[in-house]
């Protein structure tokens, strides 16, 4: 704006810096710390910069490395895939949801509704994957019930298909001999770049951060996600040091166990910080476009 105050500006700007050094300066205290030496740890607490450098936490991880590596690849796979289906699906729902002459519209649109609301519960919903669809300890497991609980992403598509469509564009491409198809292909999914790329960021880090269908689903550890694994290491490293007898629990409590969860922290969440940046324009334009047009 043209007459917008020098001192709100500044105000603003000010803000803005603020909260961006709240929202970044906890991962810097994470990284430090899981570079940190553990006993430093214990005796000095947490610092932003390591009083005594020490790389022990993430040498005892890479001791794991291939479990690692492996767990990494199943997490990109269904990070990867299980976007892809979620956009594609919640993109097939929404644009006929979105068009006024979809027969059933309301009816479709409450059931979508309802499943935002209210679920099966855990021990339907177990009892349906593990002995209908037999998917335990598979990798389906890690996909399938995340991709069918997407209502509140199809509910924002809807929305903004509603308000970025015009009809008058769909009936002329009609007129010109466009099936439903090519609308989909050259008319709506241009159209939805940003809002497409929003709920693929969502979808993603679903995903990525998911572990609670790893714990109910899968007890193959050659199918741990690499938060499911992590979660592992951090359990047997908490069990060891508190449960091995005389000077053997005394050795084992030197391990770096404290500087080591901020190691799996570090590993867990930096891909998805990495894969962030590319995502960030089509997020700002997707958010813009919501307080725009609301």
């Amino acid at each position: 704006m043209k007459n917008e105050s020098p001192v709100l500006s500044w105000i603003s700007h000010i803000s803005l810096l603020l909260f961006s050094a709240v929202c970044i300066l906890p991962f810097i205290l994470l990284i430090s710390a899981s570079f940190t030496d553990q006993d430093s740890i214990l005796a000095n607490g947490y610092s932003f910069i390591p009083q005594v450098f020490s790389s022990a936490a993430y040498e005892y991880l890479f001791m794991r490395g291939a479990d690692i590596a492996r767990a990494y690849g199943i997490s990109v796979s269904i990070t990867v895939f299980g976007t892809l289906l979620g956009v594609i699906i919640t993109l097939l729902i929404a644009y006929p949801l979105a068009r006024k002459e979809t027969p059933h519209r309301g009816l479709i649109l409450f059931i979508v509704f309802f499943s935002i609301l209210f679920n099966g519960g855990l021990v339907p919903t177990y009892l349906v994957y593990t002995q209908l669809l037999d998917f335990k300890n598979t990798i389906w497991a890690l996909i399938f019930p995340g991709l069918l609980t997407n209502g509140y992403y199809i509910m924002m598509m809807r929305i903004f298909l509603q308000g970025s469509l015009e009809p008058t564009l769909i009936e002329s491409a009609q007129l010109d001999g466009a099936n439903e198809y090519k609308v989909l292909w050259h008319i709506v999914i241009p159209t939805s770049t940003p809002i497409l790329a929003v709920i693929g960021l969502f979808t993603a880090i679903m995903y990525w951060n998911d572990w609670q269908n790893g714990m109910i689903y899968i007890t193959n550890p050659e199918l741990f996600s690499i938060q499911n694994l992590l979660q592992r290491i951090m359990d047997d490293i908490q069990f060891i040091t508190g449960n091995m007898p005389g000077n053997a629990g005394e050795l084992m409590q030197q391990m770096p166990s404290d500087t080591a969860k901020m190691a799996i922290a570090v590993i867990g969440s930096l891909p998805i910080l990495i894969a962030y940046p590319f995502f960030q324009r089509y997020f700002i334009k997707g958010i813009m476009f919501g307080a725009v047009k609301g």
